[in-house]
């Protein structure tokens, strides 16, 4: 049986990877889009209210050393090229679970936090 793997054969790795296809490239779009929406509302917030309001230690640095715009943009650009490269190594689920992590610590914060806070 050349060619085929067997049940067996199967690590936990090779669990974490799709074959290419429509959950991956559904995976790696939201992902492209969460990073570019949060990317979005971190500037807001910070023209908003400040740099203290981002909580993430690199994305902060980045935009104290080469501005809001510069910083943002590189930062989430890093971001991206990551998650096409595991896209490109057909870690699928691993990208949609970051999309996820992304959803539930940086776009819902920042949504509350324009919701509820009165300028």
């Amino acid at each position: 049986m050349s060619g085929s793997l067997s049940v067996a054969q199967t690590s936990p790795v090779s669990r974490l990877i799709w074959p290419h296809g429509t959950f991956g490239d559904v995976a790696v779009l939201v992902f492209v889009i969460v990073q570019c929406l949060d990317g979005v509302l971190t500037y807001l917030g910070v023209h908003t209210w400040g740099l203290a309001i981002e909580a993430n230690p690199l994305v902060s640095s980045a935009v104290a050393v080469a501005g809001v715009g510069t910083g943002l943009a590189a930062t989430k650009l890093v971001a991206v090229a990551l998650g096409m490269l595991l896209h490109l190594r057909r870690i699928h689920l691993v990208v949609a679970l970051l999309s996820v992590f992304y959803i539930a610590v940086a776009i819902l914060p920042w949504t509350l936090l324009f919701l509820t806070v009165q300028y």
